[in-house]
């Protein structure tokens, strides 16, 4: 069978799985308690700590998946016509699922927790003219504005639990002022010259608008095409000729670009280091401390101050 009988063949079941789940005699949104669907951890982890114990919650994307490229299974079909709530980013970084997200939103509710970040505040990548880069918890100020939505769109769900997703929205939106805070004075360690931060690809924006660092990504906002030679090029220029001392690798993007940028500064007697692995697009293992919002913040500020002060 050839590529295109089967992206035809895909197509078709996941029309069905839709067409039999939303119509009559489809999953009872509500069977087992009120169910949330999220299409990332870092909005999965933030709906878990609103929620309480009276909501379930699943993330679609795991560790080390990337969103940009990720394409709904048949069992994510059955998740989302399954839910009372579904909940993603938006801002194109599941590029490759609107169009099942756009169908279940036709009978039951789908929210983009990014919509709440008005215009003004987004980055507009140079090479991605008219598209806002996605990548908004990089900044945990940023970030934290995406609890509103998420309270009301649980309200809109379950009426009855408003008043505990208000309270426990008010801790964790404390908590992460903190953590805010937090990442500040640990970047602050690092000497002006040297907040220099080299990654796959460009997630990091708003960390670096944020926090006052520097960013040089192999790739642009998105992984969809692959680095070529010139960008290799354009990176070692920048690393070999201000003598950074590390660069980063991503847990959802492969090290082998990363490592090609390595090799290239060897030669021209410049030896980088890889400083570390950062989660970038997906949160670590469940049941680690990176496998949370906050831990995985944690994480990737330690790695960076280590390798770079």
């Amino acid at each position: 069978m050839s590529r295109s009988s089967v992206a035809v063949l895909t197509s078709g079941v996941l029309f069905l799985l839709l067409a039999a789940s939303c119509g009559p005699g489809g999953d009872s949104p509500g069977e087992g308690g009120l169910l949330v669907v999220a299409t990332t951890g870092m909005i999965a982890d933030s709906v878990t700590r609103v929620a309480g114990p009276d909501v379930r919650v699943r993330a679609l994307m795991g560790p080390g998946v990337d969103p940009h490229l990720y394409k709904a299974s048949e069992s994510d079909v059955r998740a989302l016509t399954g839910a009372d709530l579904i909940l993603y980013n938006g801002l194109h970084l599941e590029g490759k699922m609107g169009e099942i997200l756009e169908r279940v939103g036709r009978t039951r509710p789908v929210v983009a927790v990014a919509e709440a970040i008005p215009e003004d505040v987004l980055l507009e990548p140079a090479d991605a003219a008219g598209q806002y880069d996605p990548h908004i918890w990089f900044d945990v100020a940023l970030w934290s504005r995406t609890l509103d939505p998420i309270v009301e769109a649980l309200a809109g769900v379950a009426p009855d639990l408003e008043a505990g997703f208000r309270e426990r929205a008010g801790a964790y939106r404390t908590e992460l002022e903190e953590l805010d805070a937090w990442v500040e004075s640990r970047i602050a360690e690092i000497p002006e010259e040297r907040r220099v931060l080299v990654t796959a690809h460009d997630a990091f924006g708003y960390f670096g608008r944020r926090y006052g660092m520097e960013l040089v990504g192999l790739q642009g906002i998105s992984t969809v095409a692959e680095a070529g030679l010139q960008d290799v090029d354009r990176v070692v220029e920048t690393i070999a000729g201000r003598r950074i001392p590390a660069i980063f690798v991503e847990s959802s993007v492969p090290r082998r670009s990363i490592e090609a940028v390595q090799a290239a500064c060897r030669a021209r007697d410049h030896e980088v280091r890889i400083g570390g692995e950062l989660f970038s697009d997906a949160m670590g293992t469940e049941g680690t401390p990176e496998g949370t919002y906050p831990g995985m913040v944690r994480h990737n500020v330690n790695a960076i101050v280590e390798a770079l002060r």
